[in-house]
């Protein structure tokens, strides 16, 4: 089973000082925090990553899903693929490659990637909390990779402009700097790739 959605959303690095006022300001408790484990993928040559593509299997409960992140106009559009824990257990084994469906389908045939050139390159695990806020989704995140964490906010919208405007209102509100932040992947690359080259 598969499906397609945009993605668009706003994030924005925090420190802890920053991460646990917001918390605070939303009444956040230990208890509502949960827990996702991402699994990330790629070429040995970092083909997705040049092209700006993200691949992951996300495990959520006891459940997993294989998305694939492309470049849209607006956001992201993801590419979901439901997997069973055996097809996980498939792709993590170096010499096994991507399993057949419609992400491998997509690889080969708009970006040229063969599903055997795929390969298991790590995990990141979040702990993640979940606010509506001016109809969108808001997310607390505090990420542990590669011997390094990190604690980000995301605001997840279907609306471009107003999810903007509400996000630059809620940094400001809080006297938190507007950063750069790259996503999760891109940010565990940057450490993998610095680690390789140590």
């Amino acid at each position: 089973m598969s499906h397609q959605e945009i993605e668009i959303e706003f994030k924005n690095i925090l420190t802890f000082e920053e991460f646990t006022t917001l918390c605070s300001s939303f009444q956040v408790h230990p208890e509502d925090f949960f827990s996702q484990e991402n699994h990330y993928f790629d070429t040995d040559r970092f083909e997705l990553k040049e092209c700006g593509c993200a691949l992951r299997i996300r495990k959520k409960g006891e459940t997993y899903t294989l998305t694939l992140k492309q470049p849209a106009n607006e956001g992201l559009l993801e590419t979901h693929q439901a997997i069973t824990g055996e097809e996980k257990d498939i792709m993590f084994d170096e010499d096994q490659g991507l399993i057949p469906g419609v992400i491998a389908d997509i690889l080969k045939d708009e970006l040229g990637i063969d599903s055997s050139d795929i390969h298991y390159f790590g995990s990141l695990k979040t702990n993640r909390v979940e606010i509506p806020y001016n109809n969108g989704l808001l997310v607390l995140d505090e990420s542990h990779y590669l011997q390094t964490s990190d604690f980000e906010m995301e605001y997840e919208v279907s609306n471009y402009q107003e999810g903007q405007q509400a996000f630059h209102e809620l940094l400001r509100k809080h006297q938190i700097p507007i950063r750069e932040t790259k996503n999760k992947i891109a940010r565990f690359y940057d450490v993998k790739v610095c680690r390789l080259n140590e």
